[in-house]
């Protein structure tokens, strides 16, 4: 018996109303706007309202996904959400989402990998419903990154910002959905990217952290040319397809010269980069489901084309999806 065809069943997406300019960094930090968009891309981003907390946020996105598909729920035995801002150690983030949904008593968890989570969420999902354990899950990202970042230290505060992102994963007809995975991790590029839990140093070694997240940006960005070309090169190899398949590249929005770099390596034209970092910053696990709900409810993303998600970040961590867009997720057969 063939298997059935696991994909994304729907989208949802929510950024607070908060915006923060660039304006606002420069009259603060020895920065410009001119400085900023030169060197990321960025023009703004959001923050969270003091009430808002990662929960909130992921709650916000799901409701926004059943405004175009209010059924999508029925049925969902799987919820995992993507976050390194967890409102607690526990409850997960997503069983806390879950209580909110109504979806009280099924299995719930966390992964924390980072800006690469959500792609490790959705490849958990997938084997998890393939193995005949769920049937249908909830994935969500959902970042409070302005909550871990320095706000008075430049080299981060203009990168990052808040927002979530969720899909509804299960089958789609046969010759849609998720084809295939490349996910990776390597400890010893840690200390380039850190954010401190009980202990304020990694074990490997490195020098003791603070509070908020640290980075050492040329080292991350050499790291994300590299690795965001191998694997996206890699999964679209496992599916089975050549770099002209690739309709889309929904890449982790992180930096638009990473992004730049990665079309050039594939002569992938620019536009086929679904790209909302502008706005939004870097908002971590929560940003490639924030981008492609953005470009699937702007009607950019059709029926039978070709995707590749590919996000990377702390760990240092990667991950890829490949995937045949079903239609139905955009909410018309």
């Amino acid at each position: 018996m063939t298997a059935p065809a696991i994909g994304i069943l729907a989208v949802g997406a929510y950024a607070p109303a908060t915006t923060i300019p660039n304006a606002h960094y420069a009259a603060r930090l020895d920065t410009t706007d001119e400085w900023i968009v030169s060197r990321s891309g960025i023009r703004e981003r959001r923050h969270a309202a003091p009430d808002e907390t990662a929960v909130t946020l992921g709650v916000k996105a799901v409701r926004n996904l059943l405004e175009h598909h209010p059924d999508a729920l029925q049925g969902v035995d799987l919820i995992i959400c993507a976050t390194s801002t967890p409102d607690a150690m526990f409850p997960s983030t997503a069983a806390l989402i879950a209580g909110h949904l109504g979806l009280k008593g099924q299995p719930a968890m966390d992964v924390s990998v980072a800006c690469s989570g959500f792609v490790y969420a959705l490849s958990a999902a997938h084997g998890l419903i393939h193995a005949g354990t769920a049937r249908k899950a909830l994935v969500i990202g959902s970042e409070i990154m302005s909550r871990v970042v320095d706000q008075q230290d430049r080299s981060t505060a203009i990168l990052f910002g808040d927002g979530a992102g969720a899909v509804v994963l299960g089958e789609v007809p046969a010759g849609y959905g998720l084809q295939a995975f490349e996910l990776g991790a390597d400890s010893s590029g840690g200390p380039s990217l850190f954010l401190r839990g009980i202990s304020a140093e990694l074990p490997d070694g490195g020098p003791p952290m603070g509070p908020y997240l640290t980075q050492n940006g040329r080292e991350v960005f050499k790291f994300a040319v590299r690795v965001m070309g191998d694997m996206t090169e890699n999964v679209i190899k496992k599916a089975g397809l050549t770099v002209q398949d690739i309709d889309w590249l929904v890449p982790h929005q992180a930096n638009m010269r990473i992004i730049e770099s990665a079309c050039e390596r594939f002569g992938l034209p620019l536009d086929r980069a679904v790209v909302n970092l502008d706005r939004y910053g870097n908002t971590s696990a929560a940003s490639i489901p924030l981008a492609l709900a953005e470009a699937v409810q702007a009607g950019n993303i059709r029926d039978g084309e070709q995707l590749v998600l590919a996000g990377f970040g702390g760990g240092l961590s990667w991950g890829a999806a490949a995937l045949k867009w079903w239609g139905g997720a955009n909410g018309r057969h």
